[in-house]
């Protein structure tokens, strides 16, 4: 496993730091910052303004003001799709820049986030664009002498509580629909990685977009998001993060003014790779499955299930594939993984490990910390794993995976199903009736067949059971920032009904 510490990309000055509240930069009521950390080091990149409860109060007032009198629901979809489509573009053109903000406060691997997560986000703000001028509603058939309609309107303000594994994707994961709708938001970043959300709030008022209608409250769960979850004025909450959370949001939703919450949560995803797999294409597949974005992903393939059959040439494969992984500084190109997000998640994915070995799994590969400095963690694969382990039942969020044997498809489901989560799940097989069977017969929102973490803006996603409900992602997510209103009139001397 060898780790390269090279980088030839120069970080950008970072430009900004404060709050973003009625389209200007601010600073936070209390004039309070907190340190924003590079995990490459566990040093400080620059202080950000930390927002508190009165500072979401501002914001939510602007956000409230722009959707009751401003021009963003007022305007036609047509125009707002337009801003959206400027901001894309804004976006695009400064790709290099935003990409080594997140490199640099999250640990992605820069020539990832310049090849897939920033260029993402502007196809989903054009996506979302394209449907803002096609909101239908329906004309019913009613009964007797009744005309009706429903309307799709937007549902108001919007907070939106955002993770720190995916900071751009998830930025506009939620506000592209949300603007789409006619919907003002309140954003709160993941306290780890608000430089990027910072970003794009000035783009977005580059691109048009009225003040007010964008508005970010960098600060931590436990202050600034509880605010947006149990306030008054808030329309809709929608949040991506852990399980524990997200219980906390819906209490608070629900004590408050019962707001509507969508809440994607946490996953323990299961990978069934059946017998007649290509074992090249499988081990692929199980291995970027686990290990993208260095195990920081909800959707992880974190509990491989393999058939006897294939299971040793399998596991073989798995632990060649860790071993040859570079990790590393996240800007080094021949770097495939960079550190772990911040800490406190370090530790956490060392003490699992820990747990793992202490249970009676058997540690194959990986383990250990990487280097002296900074947050990095080895590739790590367990076996001789069962469904009573921790490591099995909870979410690591880390570079560890679980390998486990089956015999009979029956098997696989009933195992795979052994869970309180049903984020994804994936399927590695040549036959057909297996892949139909297997896909019908597990509980999760997502299932890929011979493919893993296969998004596409156009695909919804979104949890079973314990990970959560609402979709993100294709015209579903639309539906969470609309409220549906019937309209009914009598209608006389109609001559058909």
């Amino acid at each position: 496993m060898g780790s390269h510490c090279e980088s030839s990309v120069k970080i950008p000055p970072i430009k900004f730091t404060k709050l973003f509240i009625n389209g200007n930069f601010v600073d936070s009521i209390s004039g309070k910052t907190f340190d924003t950390i590079d995990p490459r080091t566990g040093e400080v990149i620059t202080k950000v303004s930390l927002g508190d409860k009165e500072d979401v109060d501002l914001a939510v007032n602007a956000a409230r003001h722009a959707f009751d009198y401003g021009p963003w629901p007022r305007m036609s979809g047509s125009e707002r799709g337009r801003m959206m489509m400027k901001l894309a573009d804004l976006i695009e053109e400064n790709v290099e820049e935003i990409a080594a903000l997140d490199a640099v406060n999250g640990g992605k691997l820069f020539t990832l986030c310049k090849a897939i997560d920033i260029p993402g986000a502007a196809r989903t703000l054009r996506y979302y664009a394209g449907a803002a001028d096609k909101i239908h509603g329906t004309v019913l058939k009613m009964s007797k002498g009744l005309q009706g309609y429903t309307l799709r309107e937007p549902i108001g303000v919007v907070g939106s509580i955002i993770p720190w594994n995916f900071p751009t994707t998830m930025f506009f994961m939620k506000a592209a629909p949300a603007l789409a709708a006619g919907c003002t938001l309140v954003v709160k970043p993941a306290e780890q990685t608000p430089l990027s959300a910072l970003y794009y709030a000035h783009l977005a008022k580059l691109a048009g977009i009225p003040d007010g209608v964008l508005n970010v409250v960098n600060g931590f769960g436990e202050t600034a998001g509880a605010a947006i979850s149990a306030h008054m004025d808030i329309d809709k909450v929608t949040f991506t993060g852990s399980t524990e959370v997200g219980r906390k949001i819906m209490a608070a939703a629900a004590a408050s003014n019962l707001k509507p919450v969508s809440l994607e949560l946490g996953g323990k995803s299961p990978l069934l790779i059946f017998d007649d797999a290509d074992i090249d294409q499988a081990a692929d597949i199980a291995f970027r499955g686990m290990f993208y974005n260095k195990g920081e992903i909800c959707v992880a393939s974190s509990r491989v299930y393999v058939q006897e059959g294939i299971y040793e040439k399998l596991v073989k494969k798995l632990v060649e594939k860790a071993k040859a992984t570079v990790v590393g500084d996240p800007f080094d190109p021949q770097v495939n993984q960079g550190p772990q997000t911040d800490k406190k998640q370090f530790e956490k994915i060392l003490s699992y490990i820990e747990h793992g070995k202490r249970e009676g799994a058997t540690l194959l590969t990986g383990g250990k910390h990487v280097g002296q400095k900074g947050y990095y963690i080895e590739p790590t694969i367990f076996t001789d794993v069962n469904e009573d382990m921790i490591i099995t039942k909870e979410e690591i969020f880390g570079p560890v995976m679980s390998l486990m044997k089956f015999k009979t498809m029956e098997e696989a489901i009933k195992r795979a199903n052994n869970t309180t989560y049903g984020l994804a799940s994936g399927i590695i097989t040549k036959n057909l009736n297996v892949a139909n069977t297997v896909s019908r017969s597990i509980r999760a929102g997502v299932v890929w067949i011979n493919c893993y973490t296969a998004f596409d803006v156009d695909c919804p996603y979104g949890g079973y059971k314990m990970s959560g409900f609402g979709r993100d992602f294709g015209l579903d997510a639309l539906n969470q920032y609309l409220q549906i209103k019937s309209v009914v009139t009598p209608i006389h001397d109609s001559p058909w009904h």
